[in-house]
């Protein structure tokens, strides 16, 4: 569906934790009745294991949508962010920092998404759910076209970061094995 008008303006498939962001997000769509425009499927839950539904369900909400939100879990950085771009859906990523094991806000200050950023990532970065209302308005201004470029976009720049992470990886291994091996 790259070349496709998409049918939702955004989704959000997850688990609601109490006292979250993702609560906060969850009340922020309902009150302005865009989860009406959006593929919004929450849970009180965790589910340990995928069903092949709800993985069919999930991956259709991602290549029907415009815009997938990624509120912050237990980390800031998850696997939505990387799904979402692999499917051509704009990341509206919370630009905050956890109490997780990935990073230090009083040693990083610029950790979160700190990969992602130097990296020129074409996301949407957002400090609280309270920006949504306003990205999801400009967001039905956009044209097609504007959309489907920026699909582009971000596929390409994708592929790009794999291949760059795959090299990085890749050369830190063989200078660590070459070393070894040398000694």
């Amino acid at each position: 569906m790259l070349h496709d008008q998409r049918p939702y303006l955004c989704n959000f498939l997850g688990t609601i934790y109490e006292n979250s962001s993702r609560q906060a997000l969850m009340n922020i769509l309902t009150k302005d009745g865009n989860d009406k425009l959006c593929w919004v499927s929450p849970r009180e839950q965790w589910q340990p294991q995928e069903t092949n539904e709800s993985l069919k369900n999930y991956q259709d909400a991602l290549l029907q949508s415009d815009l997938t939100l990624c509120p912050v879990g237990v980390n800031t950085e998850c696997y939505r962010i990387y799904e979402a771009c692999s499917y051509g859906s704009i990341p509206v990523v919370e630009d905050v920092m956890t109490a997780g094991s990935c990073g230090n806000t009083s040693v990083h200050h610029s950790a979160p998404l700190q990969l992602l950023k130097s990296m020129g990532a074409p996301f949407i970065f957002i400090k609280n759910w309270k920006e949504l209302p306003a990205v999801l308005e400009k967001e039905k201004t956009i044209i097609l076209q504007e959309k489907i470029e920026r699909r582009k976009v971000l596929l390409q720049w994708y592929q790009h970061f794999k291949t760059e992470l795959k090299m990085k990886f890749t050369n830190i291994l063989e200078s660590s094995f070459l070393m070894n091996s040398k000694s």
